[in-house]
C-alpha cells in the first residue's frame, strides 16, 4: 500500500504537469488535505511529506484533531455544511471558511471571530450543478451575498468555492468549473477552490488556486 509520503509526491506531480499544460505556475495552486474521517496520525504523516493546509467538514472531529496536532504549525481550513450553532467555534478554531453560503453565517462569523486573530479568510460555496442535495448559493445570489460578506469587519472575503456534480468527462469538469471561474472573475476575488482527486487537472486548467485532496492522499474513506 502507497505511504502518504508516497501519495503526496504523485498529488504533487499531477499538479505541476496540469499547471504546466495550462500555462500556469504550480506554485500558484494550494494543495488542502482533506482529511474527514481520518486520524491525527495520519495529518501528522502528511505533515512531514510538507503538508501545511488542512481541510475539514466535520467540526468536533476537527477540534479533537486540532488538539492533537497542537504542535504543529499547520494552516486549518472549514470546508463542510455550517449549522449556526457551530459559527462560534469555527469562527475561534479556523483560519478559512470555504463553505459559506448564506449571509446568516458570515454576520455569525464576523462577530464570533476574536479580536486577537487576524480576519477569517471567507470563500462562498456556489451550487454550480443545481443539485439540491448540495450546498451553496446560486449564480444570481452571488453578487448580493458577495457585496454583503464584503462589508463584515471580521472576515476577509477570498473566492468561491464549488462542488460539482461527479463526472468523469473532463469537458463537463472544465465546463462547471468554467461557470465558477467566470463568476470569480467578475467579483475581482483571488481564491477558487476547485477540483478533488477525481477532477484536479480540469480544476486547475480551470483557474483553481486550490485543489481540495483527500482519497489520493489519505486513500478511501470508511464510514461505518
Amino acid at each position: 500500500m502507497s505511504t502518504i509520503a508516497e501519495n503526496i509526491a504523485k498529488v504533487g506531480a499531477r499538479i505541476r504537469e496540469a499547471a504546466q499544460a495550462a500555462g500556469r505556475e504550480s506554485t500558484s495552486i494550494g494543495l488542502l488535505a482533506v482529511s474527514k474521517t481520518k486520524p491525527a496520525a495520519a495529518i501528522r504523516e502528511a505533515y512531514l511529506a510538507g503538508v501545511g493546509h488542512v481541510g475539514e467538514n466535520y467540526l468536533q472531529e476537527a477540534l479533537e484533531k486540532q488538539q492533537e496536532l497542537a504542535d504543529l504549525p499547520l494552516t486549518w481550513h472549514f470546508i463542510g455544511p455550517i449549522q449556526s450553532n457551530k459559527t462560534r467555534a469555527i469562527a475561534e478554531h479556523f483560519s478559512w471558511v470555504h463553505s459559506v453560503d448564506r449571509l446568516k453565517i458570515a454576520q455569525r462569523l464576523s462577530e464570533q471571530r476574536p479580536a486577537s486573530l487576524p480576519p477569517l479568510n471567507i470563500c462562498l460555496q456556489v451550487n454550480v450543478s443545481g443539485e439540491a442535495s448540495k450546498s451553496g448559493c446560486t449564480a444570481e445570489q452571488l453578487p448580493a451575498l458577495a457585496a454583503a460578506v464584503q462589508q463584515l469587519p471580521n472576515l476577509k472575503l477570498r473566492g468561491l468555492m464549488a462542488i460539482p456534480e461527479p463526472t468523469d468527462d473532463q469537458s463537463e469538469q472544465r465546463a462547471a468549473f468554467a461557470i465558477v471561474q467566470n463568476l470569480q472573475q467578475q467579483l475581482g476575488l483571488d481564491t477558487l477552490s476547485i477540483g478533488m482527486s477525481h477532477d484536479l487537472e480540469a480544476a486547475i486548467a480551470q483557474g483553481a488556486t486550490w485543489v481540495r485532496i483527500g482519497t489520493a492522499l489519505f486513500g478511501a474513506r470508511d464510514y461505518s
